[in-house]
């Protein structure tokens, strides 16, 4: 279970809390077994005895402890799990977060202060405390990266806010942990811990707007991504491109995956997707515009030089 692996102070904590309430658990589990096969022994019918055991009223020692051992019990876990809380969430909603998470019917969009955005890919540096918010753009959501932290429900109208952080360089997958409509189970996250300067570079790229098309077949691309319903929904930074409805493509060729996780980024599988995205995640809300095998082509040229 990759909630065992914590890769951060905040999901180490919650690791060892439920460890602790494992341990615990069996703990009880091993004495209540015991006693009930000790019981089953030591007080099971023999040959030739008849009479029933004696039987014990009002003990008053025994009816004490019976009930303070469970009332401290449930007064411990109490008290961890409010002290987790504490250490897990951020004390207030952050004036101006580093990072704010939308989760859409299927797919995650995340816009950074400096005006950057991705979909379904978060970007932090390791070794440092990160504000997010986390939204809901239609439905409830909820973000969740085990390796790093708790849950957080994205509501609409609400806005809800969590630490992300990383000890080490990585991936680190999530989803989305609340049911949301048909296509739930492919509505992935990919956290993506990078060194510092390695993420400072990464970002500084990202805000950068879209490189121009340069050959014939991405030009044309271009301007089928102009002509047909995709310039509707979709943003391009640097086009007359400024849609928010599905992800931002300014630099969609940058990304490993399509479609919230469903399928690797490559070219085959981009013209697959703008071909008809229904074939390959039933349900998605983009549509099938009805390109032509040399218009797939070409927009497929075009996208592909957004990276």
């Amino acid at each position: 279970m990759r909630v065992l692996h914590p890769a951060s102070p905040l999901s180490s904590d919650i690791a060892h809390f439920f460890n602790g309430i494992w341990i615990l658990s069996c703990v009880i589990f091993a004495l209540v077994a015991f006693l009930v096969f000790w019981s089953l022994l030591r007080y099971r019918a023999r040959p030739g005895r008849m009479e029933a055991p004696r039987q014990s009223h009002s003990h008053r020692a025994l009816e004490i402890t019976w009930t303070a051992l469970p009332l401290l019990t449930v007064g411990v876990i109490f008290f961890f799990t409010v002290k987790i809380m504490y250490s897990t969430e951020p004390d207030s909603l952050p004036p101006s977060p580093e990072i704010q998470i939308t989760g859409k019917q299927w797919w995650w969009q995340v816009q950074y202060a400096n005006g950057a955005y991705t979909a379904n890919e978060v970007h932090i540096p390791t070794g440092r405390r990160i504000a997010v918010w986390i939204l809901g753009g239609d439905v409830i959501h909820d973000f969740w990266v085990p390796e790093l932290g708790p849950k957080v429900d994205a509501v609409p109208g609400r806005t809800n806010a969590l630490w992300l952080e990383a000890d080490r360089p990585g991936i680190y997958r999530g989803w989305c942990s609340e049911y949301c409509g048909a296509e739930h189970a492919w509505m992935l996250i990919r956290v993506i811990a990078q060194p510092p300067e390695e993420y400072a570079a990464w970002l500084a790229a990202e805000s950068q707007p879209a490189a121009a098309a340069a050959s014939p077949d991405a030009q044309r691309g271009a301007e089928l991504f102009r002509e047909r319903t995709c310039i509707n929904c979709h943003a391009i930074q640097g086009t007359s491109a400024g849609a928010r409805v599905g992800p931002d493509l300014t630099h969609v060729a940058g990304r490993d995956t399509l479609g919230a996780g469903i399928i690797r980024n490559t070219p085959d599988n981009l013209a697959r997707w703008i071909k008809d995205p229904h074939q390959i995640k039933p349900g998605v809300l983009m549509p099938n515009v009805k390109l032509s095998d040399d218009e797939v082509r070409q927009m497929t040229a075009y996208l592909e030089t957004l990276k």
